[in-house]
């Protein structure tokens, strides 16, 4: 099997350290979005928070309602700027002793000096669980079915609750968290039943033998997940996201932000924009045309109406069906029919 890395086609890239693909990225996208793949995502961060009082210090610092957090879930979080700009958003996965956040490499080292700016006298011994544990993903339609085979471990499904409108009734929010996925132990780590399919957070020493177990799964490069992620429209920070993005420009309201829950920085943003219904921005799916050029814009890349900025491209990838399309955030106001153009293609946005 060959084995491609993601530096040795995007030199600098922020992905780098795992594969691209194996041989044949269009064959891996397809058996990601028909039957089931496994992915080698352990390049994201992680940080550890042990401490009895880990779970109810969560939720005063993030979006997330955190405080009655259990064994055996797991959820999404935001880390607010005081004007409510994201500047971190990781996955939960709580086990009983301790909350592990994965997030995206790179943005570790900032969150874990968040955290450690505002431990103050709390329970809590937040650090850099990076070298200890690798994020590895089962994707695909099947993929809960191959955990149950070869994990013997029974997900149930991910709940997202649906968003309120705009001037919804205070409580009508459930007390929990907004995106609750299922964790369970096995030999070996951690699975997490995710949107796309199931995490697998294992300790880095026990690798060899966890992936042993899923020999028989066919492997997956990260550029097949980034075509299956963007697809689904899954944003992904630094990617649809910039210096000041908010949470509903980004469609991180439904799985990482709750609306009726206690202060916490940023909150004040969020909510008059909610209550609104008006962000600036929004995300969108673009197809292009891929006529002038095959290659993806580059991740920055300027959306322009009749030569003027209207957003940027987040994520642009080959899909194997639908051909070129991208992740992109857009200024509110551009209608669903606009013509638009990233570099040299033409763009239609996907109202779907």
């Amino acid at each position: 099997m060959t084995t491609v890395l993601i530096e040795d086609l995007e030199p600098g890239s922020a992905d780098a350290g795992v594969p691209a693909h194996y041989g044949d990225p269009m064959r891996e996208q397809r058996t990601l979005e028909t039957s089931a793949g496994l992915v080698d995502r352990s390049h994201r961060d992680v940080i550890a928070v042990p401490g009895d009082e880990r779970a109810s210090w969560l939720h005063t610092l993030t979006t997330q309602h955190l405080s009655d957090l259990r064994a055996g879930q797991g959820t999404e979080l935001l880390v607010l700027s005081p004007h409510g700009h994201v500047e971190q958003h990781a996955l939960v996965a709580e086990d009983g002793t301790t909350a592990w956040l994965d997030t995206e490499p790179g943005a570790g080292e900032g969150l874990l000096k968040y955290l450690e700016m505002m431990r103050f006298f709390t329970r809590v011994e937040p650090r850099d669980a990076t070298a200890e544990i690798a994020v590895f993903s089962l994707v695909g339609p099947e993929a809960p079915a191959v955990t149950a085979r070869l994990l013997d471990l029974d997900l149930a499904e991910p709940r997202v609750y649906d968003v309120p409108g705009p001037k919804f009734a205070a409580g009508s929010v459930p007390p929990a968290p907004t995106a609750l996925y299922d964790v369970r132990r096995f030999e070996g780590g951690l699975a997490r039943r995710v949107p796309l399919g199931v995490d697998l957070l294992v300790p880095r020493g026990n690798l060899d033998a966890v992936l042993a177990r899923l020999a028989d799964v066919p492997r997956a490069g990260l550029w097949a997940y980034e075509a299956v992620r963007v697809a689904h429209r899954i944003p992904r920070l630094g990617w649809e996201t910039d210096h000041r993005t908010i949470p509903a420009e980004a469609a991180l309201v439904g799985p990482a932000v709750h609306l009726d829950k206690g202060c916490y920085r940023g909150q004040e943003t969020v909510a008059r924009v909610h209550h609104l219904g008006r962000p600036p921005r929004r995300l969108v799916l673009l197809h292009l045309d891929g006529v002038a050029t095959d290659q993806p814009p580059a991740k920055g890349t300027a959306v322009t109406l009749d030569g003027r900025e209207v957003g940027f491209v987040g994520t642009a990838v080959r899909h194997h069906e639908l051909g070129m399309i991208a992740l992109a955030v857009l200024k509110r106001n551009v209608p669903d029919d606009a013509r638009l153009t990233v570099a040299e293609s033409a763009a239609a946005i996907d109202a779907g």
